[in-house]
């Protein structure tokens, strides 16, 4: 059975269910289709894609501070990390797709350059994959915004107890990133 639904979900609604008052989002993908879709669940929400492959020279044009969300999957280029903090409002949360938390040195390392710009760092599940939440002032957990989460239609997986839930770990993920999660 194929669950591909999940993963648009999730990179979207955490964030912007996350978020007080989301109004600009920025995508960085090649394959933003399904993303895009979602936000627009959203309809106060403005959104921007730019292409991975394009993604450093286009983030150079964008203004400082302009963005509430956004959606990255790449993670691979530590200029790009730095250029989104610098697009991101003061408030903004970012998502950032990584294949697992298996690869512990990579991860520890792309969690310490997102440190330098972020208060709060937590891995979450979303589908086969994890995704790294980090935000300079909303908790993923504490700051849900239910209502948001309840006016949403159509979702296939996404809803407000699935949320939290998706930055559940276990002690093994705790012990082995200890002092590099920040929540």
């Amino acid at each position: 059975m194929s669950r591909e639904y999940i993963y648009p979900e999730m990179m979207v609604h955490i964030p912007t269910c996350t978020h007080k008052e989301p109004e600009k989002a920025l995508v960085i993908s090649d394959n933003a289709q399904a993303i895009v879709e979602e936000f627009l669940r959203h309809k106060e929400i403005e959104v921007r894609v730019i292409s991975c492959s394009s993604a450093l020279v286009a983030i150079r044009e964008e203004e400082d501070k302009s963005f509430d969300i956004v959606i990255c999957e790449d993670s691979s280029d530590t200029a790009l990390l730095a250029h989104i903090a610098r697009v991101s409002k003061d408030d903004a949360l970012a998502v950032v797709a990584h294949p697992s938390l298996d690869n512990v040195d990579e991860n520890k390392a792309l969690m310490q350059v997102l440190a330098n710009y972020y208060k709060i760092i937590m891995p979450y599940d979303v589908g086969e994959k994890t995704a790294l939440l980090v935000s300079k002032e909303y908790h993923p957990t504490a700051d849900i915004n239910l209502h948001r989460t309840d006016m949403l239609d159509g979702q296939s997986y996404y809803n407000c107890d699935v949320h939290p839930a998706a930055f559940a770990t276990g002690n093994d993920i705790r012990k082995t990133y200890l002092g590099v999660i920040k929540n």
